[in-house]
């Protein structure tokens, strides 16, 4: 197979007050991303100051590329979940790292971004910042196993 090795270049940084892997209890954590100024100018971030929210791209540095989960697992270790493989699952020991959410933003400062419910740690590397649009969300009906609901109980609280 060819190098399939895709160059990335962070964005910016998270900036918070989370610095443990703990999964739950982001809600009301408030975190600034800071946009790299080598890269952009404040023109980068025009016009999404009209968007209630945002999805972020980042980087799992914490997690070492040795935990990396290929295979099946029960989610977060836990017996009472069935075993899933990692694409049917949001562990942060995927293959590529990579992490997704959707977040409240507060406000833009400049280069600084300032969101609520990110559920990043202090320092992670942001791929890309993009505006949520409802017109990317689910159509028709969505649906999820009760395993997932219970996990994620108590994530945002």
């Amino acid at each position: 197979m060819p190098d399939d090795t895709i160059p990335v270049r962070p964005v910016g940084r998270v900036e918070n007050q989370r610095h443990d892997l703990n999964d739950d209890r982001w809600k009301g954590v408030v975190s600034a991303i800071t946009l790299d100024p080598q890269q952009f100018t404040p023109a980068a971030l025009q016009g999404l100051e009209q968007f209630s929210h945002i999805e972020v791209v980042f980087h799992l540095d914490r997690i070492a590329p040795e935990a990396v989960h290929l295979a099946a697992r029960h989610p977060r270790g836990d017996s009472r979940w069935p075993a899933v493989g990692i694409f049917a699952q949001r562990a942060a020991a995927r293959p590529n790292r990579l992490a997704v959410t959707r977040c409240r933003l507060l406000r833009i400062d400049g280069l600084r971004l300032t969101v609520e419910g990110l559920d990043a740690l202090d320092g992670t590397p942001v791929l890309d910042v993009k505006p949520y649009m409802t017109a990317f969300g689910p159509r028709g009906p969505v649906s999820e196993p009760a395993w997932a609901k219970e996990l994620m109980q108590d994530y945002y609280d």
